[in-house]
């Protein structure tokens, strides 16, 4: 039926670990998570899909910068640790949609928040940097 999401597959209700990870540990698998959250794509692609679902081109107009093999291996990424979901809709042409899932959605406040302080403490950073450069 057009119009119709297919490809949307059902995830598997999480299940919460008793194990307490910590990033802190070299050995800590819980350090992947962090490395992914704290890449500069996956925080833009995040803010960017925090309002509503969008296609790929939608996305990289948004995320400028971004080439179109970086954006797709993200997205991928992203897909396989359950933070967006990827729609393919039964349309002529297809159409493909990317939206946060609830996991997804829960990055949403922290990666804003750090978007924030980036943008408010540039003029900050900015003149550290100066002078750390002119340093004697």
């Amino acid at each position: 039926m057009p119009g119709t999401p297919r490809g949307t597959r059902e995830r598997p209700a999480p299940q919460r670990s008793t194990t307490q990870w910590n990033v802190m540990m070299a050995t800590c698998p819980s350090r992947t998570s962090l490395a992914r959250i704290a890449n500069k794509w996956t925080a833009m692609i995040v803010i960017a899909l925090s309002d509503s679902a969008l296609r790929f081109g939608e996305l990289q107009q948004q995320v400028q910068g971004i080439s179109g093999k970086v954006l797709t291996d993200t997205l991928r990424t992203l897909e396989r640790d359950g933070i967006v979901d990827r729609r393919v809709f039964a349309e002529v042409p297809p159409r493909v949609e990317y939206e946060l899932t609830p996991l997804g959605s829960t990055l949403i406040e922290p990666l804003s928040a750090l978007r924030h302080w980036a943008e408010s403490h540039f003029d900050e950073v900015q003149a550290a940097r100066v002078a750390y450069d002119h340093r004697p």
